[in-house]
């Protein structure tokens, strides 16, 4: 009968949750010193009557009435029936696009929940798609690649061109405050330094020179100015020791985001197999306590049956109801197991708030771990990423310090340039002030030519900065000396780590093997006790102990075959090849392929 009802859907029968009972109050009665005192007897029923009552007046009320027919059941609560719904296809494509990072659910979205059925090598190829995680470490990949690319070409001469143009307007005035014709420049500075012809009289006049300027005198005049200018400049580091530990540093960088990337797939493809896993065995537990708590009611008819009969005492019915009502709990509380872990499942899988995954996958014990715990160990400290994440770290750390002290050594550095320029000049707008002033030619528009070159080398060496270098490169020393003490915890890490699994894998298969044996053995006497009790030659209490028992091997049976695979995965993620290359397109793979793995 349980295996016939292995398979059967949920249904809806449901009791009040019992709560833990604190120890009842007051001091515990002596002994019966004389079993045949019914008086006394009678008194201490009584007494544990009103215990009784007391603690039930303690719980809080029930908000259903009281079940006055013991055959009655409840229904199971809509809002754990609808996340339970049975798959209604497969994930299609559309189903599979996350939502928008920035986006969030609407009512709408929420409302219409679609349950899909994906596989687990479905679940894996989505997770690696749609990982939020995943993706960010790719983009931490292209910035280690760009960083090491801009670091190769200080290997390379820089070229810049320069321009720059303007122009510029003022006015300005001039005004002499001593007269110039003190200084014996001679007649053309005097005040009187030339002859002039007159024009009344025969004879000559005096006039002031060309150059006289006297006091008092004034100018005004507007300028303006037109500039530009252009040409190329050369810049390149003959000697710098700091250039080639900046460039490994680089490489390490981008060897240590590459060896992160792959160690995140594993862990991963872990995660998402571990939830796959837990999510079958919870439709499993469904499917083993709803049909326990059917076969409670078909044995609760029959009880009932027989003590109307006057077969069995009201005591078994009694008991009865209580163990399908405690089966029930048992039943509720596995469906809300069940739909949490299909939306564990689906948060890794970044899938659409409307979209619900089932596994449609039948449960399928994995193989025995081909390798033994030697071979393994051996095998999962080659080539591990983790490994070589944290020796490209420190990598990286040993060239810092050296381009850091670097620092304190010459740089030589060759430098060159070449170029233009033009200035278009005006002044206009003249005002004279006073006896005359400025005899100096002015020039209305002037322009200016000009081209030049110059060719070079620097030299630049810090002699002193107060420790500051040298504390620097300490500091990367320091960094660089608990790389290598991670290094010894993550390797002491993945050792527990794989020897957990490999013998919790053993365990397992073992465990299986025995729990197999188990069921047939329970089943058996399930079917006999049955057979026992409805004619009399058994208890209820028989009953009870038999149909726990075959449960509670179904249980151990679904646990030991659940933790087979679970472990299986686990001792994979140790030696699991991935690409290091986000570019390389990812393949996922359920067993160790003895061919790929490390060497």
């Amino acid at each position: 009968m349980m295996l016939a009802l292995a398979t059967a859907p949920a249904m809806a029968p449901v009791v009040a949750v019992a709560q833990a009972t604190p120890p009842l109050a007051g001091t515990v009665s002596a002994p019966l010193s004389n079993p045949g005192n019914t008086e006394r007897l009678e008194r201490s029923w009584q007494q544990l009557d009103a215990e009784l009552k007391v603690l039930d007046q303690l719980l809080p009320l029930e908000p259903e009435p009281a079940v006055r027919d013991v055959l009655s059941t409840l229904e199971l609560p809509p809002n754990l029936l609808r996340p339970n719904q049975p798959a209604q296809g497969p994930l299609g494509p559309t189903q599979s696009q996350p939502a928008p990072p920035l986006n969030l659910p609407t009512p709408q979205q929420l409302a219409d929940n679609a349950i899909a059925g994906l596989s687990l090598e479905q679940a894996l190829a989505l997770a690696f798609a749609n990982s939020a995680s995943l993706q960010a470490q790719r983009e931490q990949v292209a910035a280690a690649l760009a960083t090491m690319q801009a670091a190769m070409g200080t290997y390379w001469p820089s070229i810049s061109a320069y321009a720059a143009g303007g122009y510029s307007r003022s006015r300005s005035t001039e005004t002499i405050l001593a007269p110039n014709n003190t200084l014996g420049f001679g007649p053309l500075f005097s005040k009187n330094g030339l002859l002039k012809p007159s024009s009344k009289a025969p004879g000559y006049t005096t006039t002031a020179g060309a150059f006289y300027a006297p006091e008092g005198g004034l100018a005004k005049a507007t300028s303006g100015s037109s500039d530009a200018e252009g040409g190329l400049q050369l810049n390149y580091a003959l000697l710098d020791f700091a250039r080639t530990p900046n460039v490994r540093a680089a490489r390490a960088n981008l060897n240590q985001q590459r060896n992160t990337y792959a160690n995140q797939l594993r862990a991963l493809q872990l995660q998402v197999s571990e939830a796959y896993y837990q999510l079958q065995q919870q439709d499993q537990l469904v499917r083993i306590y709803d049909a326990n708590v059917r076969n409670d009611l078909v044995i609760l008819q029959d009880s009932f049956d027989l003590k109307q009969a006057g077969l069995v005492p009201r005591l078994d019915v009694l008991r009865r109801r209580a163990i399908q009502a405690s089966d029930q709990e048992v039943l509720i509380q596995t469906l809300a197991d069940r739909a949490v872990a299909r939306r564990q499942l689906a948060v890794l899988l970044n899938l659409p708030p409307a979209v619900t995954p089932t596994a449609s996958d039948p449960i399928v014990v994995q193989p025995r771990w081909p390798l033994d715990l030697e071979q393994s160990l051996l095998a999962a400290y080659r080539g591990n990423p983790e490994l070589e994440a944290i020796l490209a770290t420190r990598s990286a750390l040993a060239q810092q310090k050296q381009a850091t002290a670097a620092g304190l050594l010459p740089k030589l550095s060759l430098f060159a340039n070449a170029g233009g320029s033009s200035n278009l000049s005006s002044l206009g707008n003249f005002e004279i002030v006073g006896d005359g002033c400025c005899g100096s030619t002015a020039v209305p528009l002037t322009s200016t030519n000009a081209w030049d070159w110059s060719v070079g080398l620097t030299m630049t060496w810090l002699l002193f900065d107060a420790g500051t270098t040298a504390g620097q490169a300490r500091a990367l020393a320091k960094r660089e000396a608990a790389a290598a003490q991670q290094y010894a915890a993550t390797r002491n890490d993945i050792r527990l780590r794989l020897e957990q699994a490999f013998f919790n894998h053993e365990a397992s298969l073992a465990k299986l093997s025995s729990a197999r044996r188990g069921v047939a053995a329970a089943l058996e006497a399930f079917r006999d006790v049955r057979l026992r009790y409805l004619t009399g030659l058994s208890s209820e209490i028989d009953l009870s102990i038999t149909q726990d028992r075959l449960i509670s091997s179904l249980v151990q049976r679904l646990n030991a075959t659940v933790n087979v695979n679970i472990t299986y995965a686990r001792l994979l993620r140790e030696l699991l090849p991935m690409p290091r290359d986000p570019d390389q397109r990812i393949q996922p793979q359920l067993q160790l392929q003895l061919s790929n793995a490390p060497r």
